[in-house]
C-alpha cells in the first residue's frame, strides 16, 4: 500500500487532493447543466477567454485568479452583447471570441522572457501549487455554485425543457440563462489552477458521461458526476506522482478513461441484462421485454 500512502506524506500533494477534490464536486455540479444543455463550446471559449486576463496577470505580475476572473467575465458579457444586438448565431459569436481572446492571449505571454514556462502553466494548470488560500476560495466557490444550483432549479429544467413554459410558469428563463452561464464562468474560473485553461472541459464533460448511463434524476447525475470526478483527480495525482507526468492532464485522462470505463460496464450489463430477460422467456416465466426508449433525464418543472 506504499504506492498509494507515499504520495500524501507531502504536504502540496494533500492540498493538491483537496483543491482537485473540491473542483471536480464544482464541476461535476455545473457540468452536468453544461452536457443537458449542450454547452460545452461555451465551456471551452471561457476557458481560453481567460487567457489574455491569466497572461496580464502573469506578465504584471497580479494574481493570476484575478486576471482569469475578470477575463472570463469579459468573455460571458461579449457573448451576451453579441448576441443580443447583433446578427451573429450564438456558436459564431463564441467562435470569434474565443479565437480573438486566445490570440490575444498568446500574444501577451510571447511578451514574456519565460514564454514556455508561463504559457505550459495557463494551458495545462498547476495543481501542485494549490496553497491554503486557494482550498479556502475554492470552498467559497462550491458554496455558491451549490446554493445558486438549488435556487435556480426549477427555472434551469424549465428552460432546458421548453422556454415558453418557463417563461409562462414565470421562472424568467433569460435570468436562469444568465445564472447558468455565470455559474460556468465561475466553474472555469476556478478550475484553471488545477487542470489549466486547455483541459478545464475534460473535468467539466467527462465526469457527467460517466455518470449519465447510471441515473435519470437531474440531482443524481450531479452527485455521480462529483464522484467520478474526485475519482479522477485522486487517480491522476497517484498517475502523475509515480510516472512523473503533468498533473493536469494526467486528471483530465482520467476522467475521460473514467467515462470510457463507464460506458463500456453500462454496456455489459445491458447486455446480461436482456440475455437473463430472453433466457426467462424462452422459459415462459415472463414475456420478452418491450423496447422503448430511455426516459428523459430533464425533470418537468
Amino acid at each position: 500500500m506504499s504506492w498509494l500512502i507515499d504520495p500524501l506524506s507531502t504536504d502540496f500533494v494533500v492540498r493538491a487532493a483537496l483543491g482537485g477534490m473540491l473542483v471536480a464536486v464544482i464541476c461535476g455540479v455545473v457540468g452536468t447543466w453544461v452536457v443537458i444543455r449542450g454547452m460545452a463550446f461555451l465551456g471551452e471559449a471561457i476557458g481560453h477567454g481567460m487567457l489574455p486576463g491569466v497572461a496580464l496577470a502573469s506578465v504584471l505580475g497580479l494574481p493570476l485568479i484575478a486576471g482569469a476572473a475578470v477575463s472570463a467575465l469579459v468573455m460571458s458579457a461579449a457573448i451576451g452583447m453579441l448576441q443580443r444586438r447583433g446578427r451573429l448565431s450564438y456558436d459564431t459569436s463564441i467562435g470569434l471570441l474565443f479565437v480573438g481572446m486566445l490570440s490575444l492571449g498568446v500574444i501577451i505571454v510571447s511578451h514574456s522572457r519565460s514564454f514556455a514556462t508561463d504559457a505550459t502553466a495557463m494551458l495545462f494548470g498547476d495543481i501542485l501549487a494549490i496553497a491554503p488560500g486557494d482550498i479556502v476560495l475554492l470552498v467559497a466557490a462550491l458554496a455558491v455554485t451549490l446554493i445558486a444550483t438549488a435556487a435556480f432549479h426549477r427555472a434551469f429544467v424549465a428552460a432546458a425543457f421548453d422556454r415558453r413554459i418557463a417563461q409562462t410558469l414565470g421562472l424568467a428563463p433569460h435570468i436562469a440563462q444568465s445564472a447558468l452561464v455565470g455559474l460556468v464562468t465561475l466553474a472555469v474560473v476556478v478550475s484553471f489552477q488545477a487542470v489549466g485553461t486547455l483541459l478545464v472541459v475534460g473535468l467539466l464533460i467527462a465526469p457527467v458521461v460517466a455518470a449519465r448511463p447510471w441515473a435519470q434524476r437531474i440531482p443524481v447525475i450531479m452527485t455521480l458526476a462529483s464522484g467520478f470526478g474526485v475519482a479522477a483527480v485522486l487517480t491522476g495525482l497517484l498517475v502523475s506522482w509515480h510516472i512523473g507526468s503533468a498533473a493536469g492532464a494526467s486528471i483530465a485522462c482520467s476522467a475521460i478513461a473514467l467515462a470510457a470505463a463507464s460506458a463500456l460496464v453500462r454496456g455489459a450489463v445491458d447486455r446480461v441484462r436482456r440475455a437473463e430477460a430472453s433466457h426467462r422467456s424462452i422459459h415462459g416465466r415472463e414475456p420478452a421485454p418491450s423496447v422503448s426508449p430511455p426516459p428523459s433525464i430533464l425533470e418537468r418543472p
